[in-house]
């Protein structure tokens, strides 16, 4: 069943229409094929005029939008013969995380990423995507192993950030953020990170630092979510709106900024009206990402990759 945002009403309303028109019987009066054809057409005109000018806060929507593809949508679409990795080798295995070896386009290769699920038993399995130390971990030691037997690496990045727990917290949650931002700086093979709906603070970046990030049309990409800047700065949730476009969180503000190398478009109305669209589109941009990457041994890749995100923080000071 389709999921509407608030934005989309009219859209709603329309498509409501021509579900109802789909179950009558052609009369005299009427001919149902023409009017359905009518107001499909304008539901589409509609659709683009909508989602050509989204503001921060309904691209933070989208981004969230209950039917949007997850990783492992990614993974089914994107990837044959994949075999899941499970497990830290220090305390337990972490559903936030998948992780495993695969074949993208007839290569080997590492893929890892943050599935938050689609119904309430995967999503409690699944923590949400919110991955705890044990998550970073098993990333770091599937990083680890794709180096050592010469594999790229593909992260598919989709969460609110890392899971903010007591156990967290006492298993020690920002070192192991930190060691696997500093694991994806030092790989010597090709790193591709696509942000597929929220990149959320370090618990995104720990899969995403690097040598190519791409980042879908409608996702986001933040240090911290705008209800959180909200509470913050404005001491109140009602000015998530206000805060989600001071953070200039949007694939278009971000690939100004330099913080990602290239946007990919979603089909009109966003990824979940079209999953064959978005998984095509995925799939060539990474392939281009390792097709720009090809040549370079381990040595220039990690020197690039790390001049990379050096020369973000210069910008930023300058």
């Amino acid at each position: 069943m389709q999921t509407f945002l608030e934005f989309e009403k009219p859209i709603a309303e329309l498509e409501g229409k021509i579900e109802e028109l789909r179950h009558l019987t052609d009369t005299g009066d009427i001919n149902i094929a023409e009017e359905v054809s009518k107001l499909q057409a304008k539901v589409d005109r509609l659709l683009r005029q909508t989602y050509a000018k989204l503001a921060p806060a309904q691209k933070v929507q989208v981004a969230r939008h209950p039917n949007r593809p997850h990783c492992m949508d990614y993974i089914e679409g994107l990837v044959e013969d994949f075999t899941p990795l499970a497990g830290d080798r220090g305390f337990a295995e972490d559903h936030a995380i998948i992780g495993g070896i695969g074949r993208f386009r007839g290569r080997s290769a590492m893929i890892i990423g943050q599935e938050k699920g689609h119904d309430t038993e995967s999503r409690v399995r699944h923590n949400f995507g919110m991955a705890k130390p044990e998550g970073y971990r098993k990333a770091i030691r599937l990083m680890e192993l794709a180096e050592r037997f010469k594999l790229p690496v593909i992260t598919l990045v989709d969460t609110a950030g890392a899971y903010p727990g007591v156990g967290a917290e006492e298993r020690g949650q920002a070192e192991a953020i930190a060691r696997s931002i500093d694991t994806c700086l030092k790989l010597r093979v090709p790193l591709v990170a696509t942000v597929i709906g929220e990149g959320g603070s370090g618990g995104a970046i720990a899969l995403a630092a690097a040598d190519r990030v791409l980042m879908l049309e409608h996702a986001i990409y933040s240090v911290i979510s705008p209800e959180g800047c909200a509470s913050i700065l404005w001491r109140t949730n009602t000015a998530a709106a206000e805060a989600a476009a001071a953070l200039r969180l949007t694939a278009q503000d971000l690939k100004d900024l330099g913080v990602i190398d290239r946007v990919v478009a979603e089909p009109i109305g966003g990824a979940h009206r079209d999953r064959s669209e978005i998984m095509t589109a995925v799939g060539n941009a990474i392939e281009d990402s390792f097709d720009e990457l090809r040549g370079l041994d381990g040595g220039a890749l990690r020197m690039k990759r790390r001049d990379k995100f050096l020369e973000m923080g210069q910008k930023g000071l300058s």
